[in-house]
């Protein structure tokens, strides 16, 4: 299937225009999601009125693997200063080169810190959308989740130690099994989506973000939202 391009005015770096030309048919929710979807169905933490945060940018990144369908994560080193040792999305903040934040800088940042973190080759990538912008209080980011087919599959891993623990693949299949599913508990109170996938406990931003987009892409399966993860407040 073929779609039309709906976002041409964007530009990013060897992605190429972001455009929903010759996706695959399974992510058609997806794409409908980045049509339709409004801030506050995503997360209830929304980017400062007064322009405040540092501008960032993630790549969700969907590849096709033996499988089935699957989301391109890593794991962040454990010594750094925020979110250590977290499984995230490949991202970070925008440089100046990468442009104005409010057209293609989040797209040219996602890719380059992509290929900084995980080696990944930012050429085989199709940019096809943008989330609306999202915000982290506990590190003051606005994050811009840019949406991406991996149509040419590259090696991927480890490029700095002190940066990324590991890279890895996690199949959507395994994403919906309400096996892996589970609430996390902090000290303070907060609960959140989280997945027990290829031995990691995805949760938090990143946790927040696949939870919405299976719930809105209709992916979503039933699960027990009664069992329960807890974390400490070094988390």
């Amino acid at each position: 299937m073929t779609h039309a391009s709906n976002t041409d005015h964007m530009n990013g770096t060897d992605g190429g225009r972001l455009n929903t030309e010759g996706l695959p048919e399974w992510l058609d929710p997806v794409v409908r999601v980045v049509q339709t979807v409004e801030p506050l169905q995503l997360s209830r933490f929304l980017p400062p009125e007064d322009g405040a945060g540092r501008q960032s940018a993630v790549l969700i990144l969907f590849g096709e693997g033996d499988r089935g369908p699957e989301l391109l994560l890593m794991e962040r080193a454990g010594s750094l200063r925020s979110h250590a040792g977290q499984p995230a999305f490949p991202g970070g903040a925008l440089d100046p080169e990468d442009g104005d934040p409010r057209a293609e800088g989040p797209l040219r940042a996602a890719l380059r810190e992509a290929e900084e973190e995980t080696g990944l080759d930012p050429g085989g990538v199709q940019l096809f959308g943008v989330l609306p912008k999202l915000y982290i209080p506990v590190s003051s980011f606005v994050v811009t989740p840019v949406l991406g087919w991996w149509r040419q599959k590259s090696p991927i891993g480890v490029v700095d130690p002190n940066e990324t623990a590991r890279v890895f693949t996690v199949p959507v299949a395994d994403l919906t099994d309400r096996a892996n599913r589970a609430t996390t508990v902090h000290p303070s109170g907060h609960r959140g989506p989280a997945f027990l996938v290829e031995s990691a406990l995805v949760w938090g931003f990143t946790a927040g973000v696949i939870d919405r987009l299976l719930h809105f892409a209709g992916w979503e399966r039933p699960w027990d939202r009664d069992k329960q993860v807890p974390l400490d407040w070094r988390a």
